[in-house]
C-alpha cells in the first residue's frame, strides 16, 4: 500500500497531521461567501463522529449518507471510516421522482440501521424513513455538536486493507441499485492509479461541481486531493446548472489546476457562457480537464477548447479517460499535457465490429482516445462478450478487467457478483470484471465505442444509440438544447424508437410535425434504418444518471408503459398495440398526434 499506509483512513490521519491548518475543502455557497474545513478540522470532526457512530455499534455496518452539497458530507465519510463503518453516499430523497425510488432502493438493498444528515434535513429524513416502513432506524443530524463524543475518545478501528471502505451506488435503474463494495485496498490502489495517469502532486489543486455521491465526483475530486494532501473547491451541481460559467470562474478565483466532468458539462459550458462572461475568465492554470463518458464525443472536445482558448484555456488539456465504478473509477487515460488520440472509422466496418481506416470521402466515424491502460494498474482484454474468447487488436468487444482496482463485487448480490466480477475467457482463466463497455484497443490505446447493452442490432448490422442521438440533435437548435434516447421495441420485427427533447417555445404543430419528417429523414438516410416512430417531449423528460447517462432502458419502459407526455409524436400502429394494448384509440401509418393542445 502507499507509503505503508494500509488503509485510507491511517493515510488522511497523517496528513492530518503534517497538514494541519491547510485546507482540505473550499466550498462555494450558492448564495455567496466560501466555507473552509482544514485538515485539523476535518480530523476533529471525523473523531467525534466516530465516538458517536461506535456507540451505536456502526462498525462495519452500512450507514447512510444523506447530505446536501457541502463539507458535511465529507466530514460524515471520514467519521464512517474513523469508526469502521461501511459509508454509503446517497443522494436525499427529495419528495417525489426517481430521486426518491432511487435512495429508497438503497436503503433497502443495505438494511441500513443508521442515517447521517444535516439538522436541516433531518426532519424530512425522518419522516421519510418513517413512510418507509424503517421508523427504527436511527437518523443522526451530525453538524449539532455532541457534548458527550469527545475526539480524544475516539480509538482507531480495527479496519485492514481488505475491509470495506464504502458502497458506491452505480446509476442506472431505480428499481435495481447495485452497491459496488470498495475495499481499503481498492480505493488505495486506485488513487495511486490516478496519481500515475494525471501526474498529480500536492501542488494541484481541484475544482469540482459533481454530486459527492457519483463515484467521480467522491474518488477524483474529493478523495483524492486528500490522498495528495491538496484540496478541492466545490460548487453544487444546481449551482452549476444555473450558471455553467460559475465552475470556470473558480478556475482562476483559486488557481485551480484538475477538474472536470461527464460530457455534458462541457456542452452547456459552450452553449451558455457568453462573450461577456468569456471575458472576465482565466483558464491558463487549468492542465487537466478531464472528460468521463462512453463515450467522449470529439466534437464536444473541440468545441469547448475553440470556445474558451481566448480564456488561456490550452486544447491538450482536455483530457479524456475511460472508468467505472465496479474498478473504484478510473482505468485508462492519456500522457497529460499531450493532445488525446483521435481515430478515424469506417463506419460500416465498425457496424461489423472492425476498426478500420475510413474510406477517403466517406468522412467516416471519429472515435477519441481513452489513452492507455497501465500493466502495473489493470490486466485489460477485449473479449468477445458471448464466446468469451479473446479479440485481437483492432476488434470491438467487451472490455474485460483485472487488478488491484476491482472491486469485490456487488453488496448482498452474489448471482450479479459472479455475473460481472467472475468473468472467465473461453479456456483461460478467471476472475475478470465485465465491464458492459465496448471497445477496441489499437496500438496500445483503448477506444470506447458504447454499452453492450445498448447496441441496437437491426438488420444484421450494430448501431450505436449514441450516434443517433447526437446526429439528431444537430438537426436544428430546437432539438440540440435537449437530450435524447434511442432504443428498439418489438412487435412483429425490431423497430427503431427516437425519444428527443424540444425546445418547444412558441413552436405550433406544423414546426414539430417538421422536426419530426427531418428526424425520420436523417435516420433513414445517415443510419438506414426506417424510423417510424418519433416522440418529442418537454425539456427534462429525458431520465439520465448522476453523470449526465440517458438512461435508455428506463425510458424504453415509460415508453412503453405510456408514461411518457408527447409534445407531438409520429408512431406506428403495432407498436402504438405495445403502449396501450387496452385503448380502442389506433392511428393510421404515418399519422402525427400532438396531445396537450399542440395539434
Amino acid at each position: 500500500m502507499t507509503a505503508g499506509f494500509s488503509t485510507f483512513t491511517d493515510l488522511v490521519r497523517d496528513r492530518a497531521a503534517s497538514r494541519g491548518s491547510a485546507d482540505a475543502q473550499i466550498f462555494l455557497h450558492d448564495a455567496g461567501g466560501a466555507e473552509h474545513v482544514t485538515y485539523a478540522e476535518l480530523d476533529r470532526k471525523a473523531r467525534a463522529l466516530a465516538v458517536r457512530l461506535c456507540e451505536h455499534g456502526a462498525q462495519g455496518q452500512p450507514v447512510l449518507l444523506l447530505y446536501p452539497p457541502g463539507p458535511d458530507f465529507l466530514k460524515a465519510f471520514m467519521g464512517c471510516l474513523y469508526a469502521g463503518a461501511v459509508a454509503v453516499p446517497a443522494p436525499l430523497p427529495g419528495d417525489r421522482g426517481e430521486r426518491l425510488q432511487r435512495v429508497s432502493g438503497i436503503l433497502k438493498d443495505t438494511g441500513a440501521r443508521l442515517v447521517l444528515t444535516d439538522s436541516a434535513n433531518a426532519p424530512e429524513a425522518s419522516l421519510w424513513l418513517a413512510m418507509a416502513g424503517r421508523g427504527e432506524t436511527v437518523c443522526l443530524a451530525t453538524d449539532v455538536e455532541d457534548p458527550a463524543a469527545d475526539p480524544a475518545a475516539w480509538q482507531p478501528p480495527r479496519s485492514g486493507p481488505d475491509d470495506l471502505a464504502f458502497l458506491q451506488y452505480t446509476s442506472g435503474s431505480t428499481s435495481r441499485p447495485r452497491g459496488v463494495m470498495v475495499s481499503h485496498r481498492n480505493l488505495m490502489a486506485n488513487q495511486e492509479a490516478l496519481q500515475h495517469m494525471l501526474g498529480t502532486t500536492g501542488d494541484d489543486r481541484f475544482v469540482s461541481w459533481l454530486p459527492h455521491y457519483h463515484d467521480m465526483g467522491l474518488i477524483a475530486h474529493l478523495l483524492h486531493p486528500l490522498f495528495l494532501g491538496s484540496f478541492s473547491v466545490h460548487l453544487s451541481p444546481t449551482s452549476f446548472i444555473r450558471r455553467p460559467v460559475r465552475w470556470l470562474q473558480a478556475v482562476g478565483e483559486y488557481g485551480l489546476t484538475v477538474g472536470g466532468g461527464p460530457n455534458f458539462s462541457y456542452d452547456l459550458c459552450t452553449r451558455r457562457v457568453t462573450d461577456a462572461q468569456l471575458a472576465t475568465l482565466d483558464l491558463s492554470t487549468w492542465r487537466l480537464a478531464l472528460c468521463g463518458a462512453e463515450p467522449v464525443r470529439a466534437a464536444t472536445m473541440d468545441a469547448f477548447a475553440r470556445r474558451f482558448a481566448p480564456a488561456g484555456l490550452r486544447a491538450e488539456s482536455l483530457y479524456p479517460g475511460y472508468g467505472l465504478a465496479e474498478a473504484t473509477l478510473v482505468v485508462s487515460g492519456g500522457a497529460p499535457g499531450t493532445a488525446h488520440g483521435r481515430l478515424t472509422v469506417d463506419e460500416a466496418a465498425l457496424e461489423q465490429d472492425v476498426l478500420a481506416p475510413a474510406v477517403p470521402g466517406t468522412g467516416g466515424r471519429t472515435l477519441v482516445s481513452s489513452g492507455r491502460v497501465r500493466a502495473e494498474d489493470f490486466d485489460v482484454r477485449i473479449v468477445d462478450p458471448v464466446a468469451g474468447g479473446e479479440l485481437a487488436e483492432g476488434r470491438v468487444g467487451e472490455i474485460w478487467l483485472r487488478g488491484d482496482s476491482v472491486a469485490r463485487g456487488y453488496w448482498g448480490r452474489p448471482l450479479d457478483t459472479a455475473e460481472t466480477f467472475h468473468g472467465r475467457l473461453a479456456g483461460g482463466a478467471g476472475g475478470w470484471l465485465r465491464t458492459g463497455d465496448l471497445g477496441a484497443l489499437a496500438d496500445g490505446e483503448l477506444y470506447v465505442t458504447g454499452r453492450l447493452k445498448d447496441v441496437i442490432i437491426l438488420n444484421g448490422r450494430n448501431i450505436y444509440p449514441q450516434d443517433v442521438e447526437w446526429a439528431v440533435r444537430d438537426i436544428s437548435p430546437a432539438l440540440g438544447a435537449g437530450h435524447g434516447a434511442v432504443f428498439t421495441v418489438e412487435t412483429d420485427r425490431e423497430q427503431l424508437v427516437v425519444v428527443h427533447e424540444v425546445r418547444a417555445a412558441g413552436s405550433d404543430a406544423d414546426r414539430l410535425q417538421e422536426l419530426v419528417h427531418r428526424i425520420q429523414t436523417l435516420v433513414g438516410r445517415d443510419f438506414e434504418v426506417p424510423a417510424g416512430n418519433i416522440v418529442l417531449v418537454r425539456p427534462g423528460t429525458l431520465r439520465r444518471t448522476t453523470s449526465g447517462k440517458v438512461q435508455r432502458s428506463l425510458m424504453r419502459k415509460l415508453f412503453l408503459e405510456g408514461r411518457l407526455s408527447p409534445l407531438f409524436e409520429t408512431v406506428d400502429p403495432a407498436v402504438r398495440a405495445l403502449t396501450h394494448p387496452q385503448s380502442l384509440y389506433a392511428l393510421s401509418p404515418g399519422r402525427e398526434t400532438a396531445p396537450d393542445g399542440a395539434r
